[in-house]
């Protein structure tokens, strides 16, 4: 008899997840989602065997189950699976953004009777929803997965024996170093992106054209500001104790900073520069990072009829997904006058190869 996997929430983190798992299991897959819409379109795609209309009646047979919904709903449902008649053996699992209170409720609800690992696939797409799911979404992409003390290392072999279609990279950490890392690398620099946007708008009726000027270095670094609000609200509340200590750090910083200028001290000015340019040349170039990354390759091109054109018609012949074209107008500190994004640096590689046989002239700008 096929093992049964009960996926809760049907987007593109629950969509890919199904599909990795089936990648590599002879499962039936149960699907269950509040909207409609996803669950339908679960089905016609193949993503899930079946879908149930009740949480219990998914997770009464199942061996696996994954909840892949926002933080604060993850909370509710680990309480209604705690009043629920499951398998003795069930395997439960989640894939929010934050763990502390996750791994405190599931400890509280869950208590001994059932087997709860916390997870969290540090992956995503500029496209939402089920129809953007795919299996690789998660391939060498970090994979958190978060237990408790009581957690035996052959449990959590298990879980990543049911997840080992994702092809990531498993990282186990306990809640605190997962809330503390991804708040630094994710969580806090999100809110930095919306205050430097925010910043900006302020300056917005004096006469330039800031959002034109601003679609060059600084539409780069404040990308993730157009991330989904209502979900960031969630998590940025979730991960609070975590951020104020952060912004009391960032405030130091930025203390020290001003200082400088004020002093007009240069040497300590070009310290700043310096220490933070060798830290960041040292990140790792052909990883992905803990949190999903872009991919832009920059092409010249002659301003005339067609040459946007001829340059995408390249690039679909070979069948290579780009996701976004831009005319760079400021190229300050930018060489090419077309930035082309794809989603996986395979894509651009592929591209540039494509493109540079074509006489054109592309730079990276990693």
């Amino acid at each position: 008899m096929k093992k049964k996997v009960f996926i809760i929430g049907l987007g593109l983190i629950g969509g890919s997840v199904a599909q990795a798992i089936r990648r590599v299991h002879d499962v039936q897959i149960i699907g269950y989602d509040s909207r409609i819409k996803s669950v339908n379109e679960a089905k016609s795609l193949g993503i899930i065997d079946e879908y149930a209309s009740e949480l219990s009646q998914g997770a009464a047979d199942a061996d696996l189950i994954i909840i892949s919904v926002p933080v604060n709903s993850v909370l509710g449902i680990i309480k209604e699976l705690a009043s629920l008649e499951l398998k003795p053996d069930v395997l439960i699992t989640d894939t929010g953004s934050t763990k502390r209170k996750i791994m405190e409720k599931a400890k509280e609800y869950l208590c001994d009777r059932y087997l709860f690992i916390g997870g969290h696939p540090m992956a995503g797409s500029h496209k939402s929803g089920v129809q953007a799911s795919k299996p690789d979404l998660f391939e060498n992409a970090f994979y958190f997965i978060v237990a408790d003390e009581k957690t035996h290392a052959e449990q959590v072999e298990r879980l990543k024996e049911w997840l080992k279609g994702t092809r990531a990279k498993f990282m186990a950490v306990d809640p605190v170093q997962h809330d503390k890392a991804v708040g630094l690398i994710s969580h806090f620099p999100h809110i930095i992106a919306s205050g430097l946007v925010l910043h900006l708008k302020q300056y917005s009726g004096q006469g330039l054209s800031l959002r034109r000027l601003a679609a060059g270095g600084f539409r780069d670094i404040t990308r993730i500001a157009s991330s989904d609000p209502i979900m960031w609200q969630d998590i940025i509340s979730d991960n609070r104790d975590m951020m104020l200590e952060l912004f009391q750090s960032w405030d130091d910083e930025m203390a020290k900073i001003k200082e400088m200028l004020i002093e007009n001290d240069k040497d300590k000015i070009k310290a700043f520069f310096a220490d933070a340019k060798a830290f960041r040349d040292g990140f790792p170039q052909k990883e992905k990072g803990a949190i999903p990354g872009i991919f832009d390759l920059y092409v010249d091109v002659l301003d005339q009829p067609g040459a946007i054109s001829d340059v995408t018609r390249i690039i679909g012949e070979h069948n290579i997904n780009l996701i976004n074209v831009n005319v760079i107008e400021l190229r300050e500190s930018i060489f090419g006058v077309l930035r082309l994004t794809f989603q996986s640096s395979k894509h651009r590689d592929l591209a540039m190869e494509v493109l540079e046989k074509n006489k054109y002239k592309t730079y990276l700008d990693d």
